[in-house]
């Protein structure tokens, strides 16, 4: 149940409305295994919803001196661009939950930790990039996920108080972040489970995005 009416809806990227978080970890493995090093999933799913530059520095602090990181880097974007070459899946629900927004006149942005480039090239290659009346990345703010910077900064270009917004996010620290920001914060989970702290800041934990559309409709 929802506490309060909602004016505007914002969601997440990466594992939220692009099925990429397991490509991402896919070129992130093939990347160290050109290297000669393995890359344990507990490390790729530490970093799920964790912006590139501090994903570099958790890597960095994992294999130690020695790692360049500018030649894992360079392995990583070349995987990674081949791979969404081919495709950017959407997940499951997004179309029909936007649809449902947008036929009520709802206001949705995207507060992403990506970088504005990678989030207009992703939103577009998937087709989303029009569906969207505000757009905040990493780029536009000072603190990235989990402080709650992406997801005012979201609100505000909406121009909604971040308290009549309903936010959907799939990883920890996303949802910190939406919590912190006011908003009424759902977890959607992609690769990982909320943690109990954090389970305790989410409105609710839906199985998928199909969930999230019956909740809006009433049905839950």
């Amino acid at each position: 149940m929802l506490r309060k009416p909602i004016e505007a809806a914002l969601f997440d990227m990466d594992g939220l409305l692009l099925d990429t978080e397991a490509l991402y970890i896919q070129a992130m493995q093939t990347a160290a295994r050109r290297l000669d090093l393995d890359m344990p999933l507990a490390l790729c799913h530490a970093m799920v919803g964790v912006p590139g530059r501090e994903c570099n520095l958790m890597i960095q602090a994992f294999y130690g001196e020695g790692f360049s990181i500018e030649t894992f880097r360079g392995h990583f974007s070349t995987n990674i661009r081949e791979l969404l070459d081919e495709r950017i899946p959407v997940k499951a629900g997004a179309i029909e939950l936007l649809d449902f927004l947008e036929a009520r006149g709802v206001p949705c942005a995207v507060a992403t930790s990506a970088g504005r480039t990678t989030a207009e090239h992703h939103l577009a290659r998937a087709g989303l990039l029009g569906r969207f009346q505000a757009l905040a990345t990493r780029d536009d703010v000072t603190h990235a996920k989990p402080e709650p910077d992406v997801y005012l900064e979201a609100a505000r270009r909406l121009g909604v108080a971040p308290e009549r917004c309903i936010a959907f996010e799939d990883s920890n620290v996303g949802l910190t972040a939406a919590h912190a920001a006011g908003t009424m914060a759902f977890f959607v989970p992609d690769i990982v489970a909320p943690h109990p702290e954090v389970r305790s800041k989410a409105v609710r934990v839906l199985g998928d995005l199909h969930e999230a559309l019956k909740l809006l409709r009433g049905e839950l």
